[in-house]
């Protein structure tokens, strides 16, 4: 069965949505058969990266959302303080007054390397944890090389792939697909491309997700009759 879920690394949810996907997936018993792939979604393509080292101000956070959305600075606050509880809640440690803006192009180029490199999900986790709690500035370069290499890539390549915009078609290739699903907003799970789940949902529904998708799962060739006694298998053929 496989998993694809659209999300950036600059998505609060998104990690909480990772969490909780986790924890269902733990419970489910045929994990082990289930392939999980991170696909690109930018919330803010137009996004300027600042650079490493930027300073970052308790209230920055809030007044760029303020500005977004339109809405006062102490609304704005109450939606990241209200983030950061539900965060905790799923064992995360937001410091969103650390949060550095970024650009994330590259960051889910470095994601897609990882795909093809078998450690995805590790290189996933390092970035949000990156931006969420380490106030790293991920839309800069140097620094996804870092923590890519410290996520089990290797550091050559992944600069190579970040001057080379080597993947930049296969991100578009993913934010296309997104809007021919009708997906606006993430985290978003699709399930063997039969379930779409929209948001950090609780783990339990997520679950129940999985045990639906699964439980639909049918045989190539419908099975006709039960006596095995005229089959053959790896083993020889039965002798009635």
């Amino acid at each position: 069965m496989k998993v694809e879920i659209w999300s950036d690394v600059v998505c609060p949810w998104c990690y909480i949505g990772k969490r909780r996907f986790e924890a269902a997936l733990a419970e489910f018993p045929h994990r082990d058969q289930v392939e999980v792939e991170w696909k690109a979604f930018e919330l803010d393509p137009t996004s300027v990266s600042a650079p490493a080292g930027t300073v970052v101000g308790p209230r920055d956070q809030a007044t760029r959302l303020a500005e977004k959305y339109g809405t006062d600075v102490d609304g704005a606050q109450r939606m990241v303080d209200n983030v950061v509880a539900q965060a905790a809640v799923d064992g995360l440690e937001y410091r969103l007054d650390r949060a550095i803006p970024a650009n994330t192009v590259d960051a889910h180029q470095v994601i897609h390397l990882a795909g093809l490199r078998g450690v995805q999900d590790a290189v996933k986790e390092r970035l949000l944890r990156a931006y969420f709690t380490e106030g790293e500035a991920v839309g800069d370069r140097d620094t996804l090389v870092r923590l890519a290499a410290e996520a089990g890539l290797d550091a050559d390549e992944v600069r190579a792939v970040l001057d080379e915009g080597r993947y930049v078609g296969a991100v578009r290739a993913d934010e296309a697909e997104a809007q021919d699903l009708g997906i606006r907003g993430v985290p978003f799970f699709v399930v063997d491309r039969k379930y779409g789940v929209s948001g950090a949902q609780p783990a339990q529904a997520l679950r129940q997700v999985l045990d639906k998708a699964w439980g639909e799962r049918a045989p190539l060739i419908p099975v006709v009759g039960g006596d095995d006694a005229t089959v053959c298998g790896p083993d020889g053929c039965a002798v009635p």
